[in-house]
């Protein structure tokens, strides 16, 4: 099976011939890495149509900071951020996915165009989400959560960070299809960030075959986060600012697209966009050197193949003197 087959569909949702690439509008003052520079609707809008022509396949609208620390804003107010970009972009055939962990924004939000609700607490934040969302049919993202990170990186304990992610991951799982939706629009996500160390994010992505034995289409989100700024810092130095993370997100996104990730989550679509196409362009051509008959022997010489001429055997040297090519 090739990487493409094994990232799965989503019903609801385009089919793309790759990892499909995932633009973000936070419509909020205060996230962690553009907080403030989308918060008016017209802007926020027209920020989500240029990530499209950088290369962006769906974008997800959130009005609601997650970063740690972070307070949460009412249900009124997030409304009032996300309606009208979900529904500007969605007027423009923009595929949308609301990132909203309240059952009353996602209906409003699918209701004004939204195709998919992205809810980092996997349906344990508002217990009418798996409901609201199962009556619609809409797809729905399964993130690891342990919990709001109010007061810092709460339960970032860990004996075995993959075997525990993997083992909650299922059992969130387990409650969605309990509450209705549909198995084949299901997505899961290890949750970079939430309540995890640097060490614990680099081990999830190098392991991310063990997520999808979930069975599931695999979103990463792992953009501008801080184990990237913990890697590019190195032991001794500081973590550069959030908005200088992009390289190492596309990075990123070239090894989860490789790994066979569905999506991948990021702020600056342009790098991560050419990252994913190039990584399916090596995948394409590892299983078209897999085929039957590619790189079979060549037949051998016949007797009566004329026999090589002197310059051949001039140490590597062919008949204008050139280097022969190792």
């Amino acid at each position: 099976m090739s990487k493409q087959s094994g990232r799965g569909r989503v019903v609801g949702l385009p089919e793309w011939d790759r990892c499909a690439v995932m633009g973000v509008v936070n419509v909020t003052p205060d996230s962690f890495s553009d907080g403030g520079r989308w918060f008016d609707t017209t802007a926020a809008v027209k920020h989500g149509l240029q990530l499209v022509a950088e290369g962006a396949d769906l974008v997800d609208v959130g009005g609601e900071s997650t970063r740690p620390g972070a307070s949460r804003v009412d249900e009124t107010e997030e409304l009032r951020r996300v309606i009208p970009v979900v529904r500007g972009l969605a007027s423009e055939g923009v595929v949308v996915s609301v990132d909203t962990m309240r059952a009353s924004v996602a209906a409003q939000a699918l209701a004004a165009g939204a195709a998919l609700v992205n809810d980092v607490s996997g349906g344990l934040a508002d217990p009418a989400m798996i409901p609201a969302v199962a009556e619609t049919g809409a797809p729905f993202v399964v993130m690891h959560w342990r919990g709001f990170l109010e007061g810092g990186n709460v339960r970032g304990v860990y004996t075995d960070v993959v075997a525990e992610v993997v083992d909650e991951l299922h059992a969130r799982v387990e409650a969605v299809l309990a509450g209705g939706i549909s198995p084949d629009r299901i997505v899961v996500d290890p949750g970079l960030g939430f309540s995890k160390e640097a060490d614990h994010d680099l081990s999830l992505l190098a392991h991310l075959d063990r997520l999808h034995a979930l069975g599931h289409p695999l979103l990463v989100a792992a953009s501008r986060k801080r184990f990237l700024g913990r890697v590019l810092a190195g032991p001794e130095g500081a973590p550069p600012p959030a908005r200088e993370r992009d390289a190492a997100t596309a990075a990123v996104s070239a090894l989860a697209a490789e790994a066979g990730a569905w999506a991948v989550r990021v702020h600056e679509v342009r790098a991560t966009a050419d990252a994913v196409r190039v990584a399916r362009a090596v995948e394409g051509a590892r299983e078209e050197g897999n085929a039957p008959g590619v790189g079979a022997p060549r037949p051998a010489h016949t007797a009566t193949a004329e026999p090589p001429t002197p310059d051949a055997h001039r140490g590597g040297h062919g008949p204008s003197g050139a280097e022969g090519v190792r």
